[in-house]
């Protein structure tokens, strides 16, 4: 597992102002586009291409296409819905999947509450989006139903990470998966009651309200 923390004053600016408790849901939402846009822009740097010849206006060219199959956008419900559109301006012509998950109480055992995705994802690049990364269950969990469906490569997208989760990912991943993980900024520390310090408070309640 491969862990990428954004280095960009620019992120760094928005981030801050994401973090702040005055921020309202309308602005919240609003950098939160525009943060998962530039964490896109580095995330994707390995989508694969194939050489493809055009005709410019002045003559032949050989460039890049996107190659087949296209990658697959997964947000996790509901907060990774917000970050959706932000990820689709830079990747416009990929698939989109939607994917809920929940733990079993009792056994522990990770289901998929709702889900819409390719029954086989063998050969495909998936980009995972989620604001928090926090204890890293609910990631670990869909990527591992990702990679039960064959996906080759899977890459996180998320705002705030916290040590924790990172470190139960390389524990789950290390050597068995191509896991990649992009984010904003890694934090200190979860609290006792598992939130992100100092993060930025309930991802999904600061974008669409308390429900």
């Amino acid at each position: 597992m491969e862990l990428r923390v954004a280095d960009h004053p620019l992120i760094a600016h928005k981030l801050t102002v994401l973090r702040d408790e005055r921020t309202d849901s309308a602005r919240f939402r609003q950098l939160t586009d525009e943060l998962v846009m530039l964490l896109a822009y580095e995330a994707t740097r390995c989508v694969r291409v194939k050489d493809t010849r055009i005709t410019t206006p002045v003559g032949p060219i050989t460039g890049v296409a996107m190659s087949a199959p296209r990658p697959v956008v997964v947000p996790i419900l509901r907060a990774g819905l917000g970050m959706l559109e932000g990820m689709m301006k830079i990747l416009p012509t990929a698939e989109v999947g939607f994917l809920g998950m929940i733990r079993d109480e009792e056994t522990l055992e990770a289901h998929a509450y709702a889900e819409r995705l390719p029954a086989d994802l063998t050969g495909r690049q998936v980009f995972v989006i989620d604001p928090m990364l926090a204890t890293g269950g609910t990631l670990a969990m869909a990527i591992e139903f990702l990679l039960a469906r064959g996906a080759s490569e899977v890459t996180a997208v998320c705002l705030v990470s916290a040590p924790e989760g990172v470190e139960h990912l390389r524990a789950q991943f290390d050597g068995r998966a191509e896991v990649t993980v992009h984010t904003a900024a890694l934090d200190e520390r979860l609290n006792e009651n598992g939130y992100i310090v100092p993060g930025l408070g309930d991802a999904g309640d600061r974008l669409y309200g308390i429900v």
